[in-house]
Order: C-alpha cells, then structure tokens, then sequence
C-alpha cells in the first residue's frame, strides 16, 4: 500500500465487513477461532497459526436469540447469539468466551446448547486478581483453553510459538498507542469514523497483517506536517462507539476524538503482556494488571484514567457510550460522572444499542454538548 489514503480505505473495508475477511480466511486454508468480548487469550491461537477473530455481533434485529437471551441482555451478545444461530459465523470451528459478567456466563451455556457445529470454550477471568492463589487460578484455566484447542484443531501449541506471539501482540501495542497519539497530530485526516476503523480492524486481522500495516500507516503519519487543530476535542468511553453514524454526528459538529478508554479500542492497547516466566503465566499476569470496569479492583480508578486523557490531550469533555444493559459500566457511570463534573469537565452519556434506530436523540444532546465546549 503506497500511501496513507490506500492504508485508511483498507482498514474500512475490513472493520464494515467481517465476514469477507473471514471468507477469505477460510478460502486460503487457514483455521479461525471466535473471540468474544473483552479478553480472551488470543496469543495461544495466534501461537498455533489459527487466526483469532473478534465478535462484536452488530447492527441487527434479532429473533432467535430471544429464546436464549432475555430482551434486557447486553445488545453485544444478544446479536453475537443471533448471528451464531443464523450462519453468521459458518467456517469457525470454536469460540472462546470469557465469563466476566452475568451475561457472558448465561452465553457459555446457551452457545452450548443453541448452536451446532462450533465448540465452546469457556472458562473465568478471576476478580480477586492479586492473590496467589489468583494466579494459580487462572493459570489453570489459560491451560485448559490451550489445551482444548490444541484438542479441537489438531495442533500442538509450543512455548516457543507462545514467546513469539507475546512479542508480536506487544509490538501491535505499542504501534496502537503510537497510532493513538499521532492521529491527535493529524485529526483533518483522522476523524471518529476513520480512528475507529482503524481500531476495529484489528479484531478481524491477523496480528502480524495489521501489525504491518499499523507500521506503515504510522510511518505515513509521521511524514505528514501536523495539522494544527483549532476545534472542540472529546475524549470516549464506554464498551463501542458504533455505529458509524453516531461518530458522524460528532463530527457535524466539530467534536475531535483525541483519546479514548474503550473496551473496543485503547484498552486493549494500555496494559502489555510482562517479562518473566513462562507464556500462559504471563497471560495470566497481564489480567492481574490490567485496569478495566470489567475487572475488580479495591478501588475506583476510572476518574483518574479520564482525567488524564482529558489533560494530555487538552480536551474539556467526555462522551460516555453507555451500552444499554451493563451493569459494570452503568455501575461506575454514576461515581465517575459526578467526580469530573465537580473537577469542571463537561460529560455526555449516551445508549448504545445494536438494534437498528435513529439518532435524533443522540444528536440534540450532542449539539448542545458542541455548544457548550
């Protein structure tokens, strides 16, 4: 790809249609395993050459997942449920899943029972994560993960391949905080919508393809002159800032993206897998330090995480995608909503849905926001 138009247009393509890119996967031989939200150990998979896919479900009406899910179910997994029991996911072989709220746990067992032909692996994330015993814990369930899928694909996954893939997953982080800070240098080119497809392609990618890629778009960037930015800066949190069309209101009204703390996005990218011990113990380690709603720990640190991505990048507000039915996220909502009001920032919620609908709400309420900065 010669140039930076040609890397922004590619990572559209993949990050609107998912299902192309799994296509064509599977056409060229290669074995697919499905990742659900949020943390799943893909290194193990890439390790053994099979391509890790996220599944983020989509903007759809759903029918058969109604027998398995009740209507206030988390959008993300009613329509990932959907799309299992509809063919979206034809050709996967497997799906790991997290158990990391109320949801997710009712999810292992009813892709269990509901949908043919694609196994299940389940297994927990542990809360108490800085135990020993913690440790252990989780340590067994990444080898049973392995395990099955070594059992399941009829592959054998080596240290040494689990050593590689560490790097190449810590490289691709480092390239996304890179990523992160020169768009801020360039925000005429990268608007929500394009930062976002560049986000959202990884979860369809190989690791090592948008590694390559994210190597040259940054490169690309770095050769380009900042463009010095005059307008109204936001920083996103939340579970997904989708759809499209959401991101292309707050660019109706001038508002830059110019950092995020979103599941789908930049926390994917905060917390590398550490030096020291053996592969899965370092897997496992990663969970212990990460920050995350998702994740317990014995106190709030949301407020601090926004506070100084609203500093570094000289924003005044936050626009909080609120994904209905989450009860993690609705959860911390009310503390850190009223901490950055009394430190003076401006901040917006929003639902989030997956099921398709207008935005006259959304856009009202982001009007007056844009107003107001």
């Amino acid at each position: 790809m010669a140039n930076l138009q040609e890397c922004l247009d590619y990572f559209k393509k993949v990050s609107e249609n998912p299902k192309n890119q799994l296509k064509q996967y599977l056409e060229a031989g290669k074995q697919v395993i499905g990742c659900f939200p949020v943390y799943t150990p893909e290194v193990l998979a890439d390790a053994a050459g099979i391509v890790p896919m996220g599944m983020w479900g989509a903007q759809m009406e759903v029918v058969r997942s109604k027998k398995y899910l009740v209507p206030f179910a988390c959008p993300i997994m009613q329509s990932c449920m959907e799309l299992a029991l509809t063919g979206g996911y034809e050709g996967v072989k497997a799906v790991m899943i997290p158990s990391m709220c109320d949801t997710l746990r009712c999810v292992t067992q009813d892709f269990k029972l509901g949908v043919e032909g694609i196994a299940c692996i389940p297994y927990t994330l542990t809360q108490n994560r800085k135990l020993p015993a913690a440790m252990e814990y989780l340590i067994a369930e990444y080898t049973y993960v392995k395990e099955r899928i070594e059992e399941l694909y009829g592959v054998n996954i080596t240290e040494e391949a689990i050593d590689e893939s560490i790097e190449r997953y810590n490289a691709h982080n480092r390239e996304m905080r890179r990523f992160a800070s020169l768009a801020n240098q360039h925000l005429d080119v990268i608007t929500p919508t394009v930062r976002h497809h560049v986000f959202k392609s990884a979860w369809f990618m190989t690791k090592a393809e948008h590694l390559e890629l994210m190597i040259r778009l940054n490169q690309e960037l770095e050769a380009r002159e900042p463009f010095a930015y005059s307008g109204k800066r936001v920083i996103l949190t939340g579970i997904t800032a989708e759809p499209d069309g959401l991101l292309q209101i707050l660019e109706d009204h001038g508002l830059a993206v110019v950092g995020d703390d979103l599941a789908q996005e930049m926390r994917q990218y905060r917390t590398d897998i550490p030096e020291g011990g053996h592969g899965i113990y370092r897997l496992a380690a990663q969970w212990r330090d990460r920050i995350d709603p998702m994740a317990h720990d014995d106190e709030l640190r949301r407020t601090d995480i926004l506070e100084s991505l609203l500093k570094e990048n000289d924003a005044k507000a936050v626009i909080v995608c609120l994904m209905k039915f989450c009860d993690p996220e609705e959860y911390e909502f009310v503390a850190y909503n009223r901490e950055l009001r009394e430190k003076g920032y401006q901040v917006l919620s929003l639902d989030i849905d997956q099921q398709p609908a207008g935005y006259d709400q959304a856009r009202t309420r982001i009007e007056t926001l844009a107003e107001l900065l």
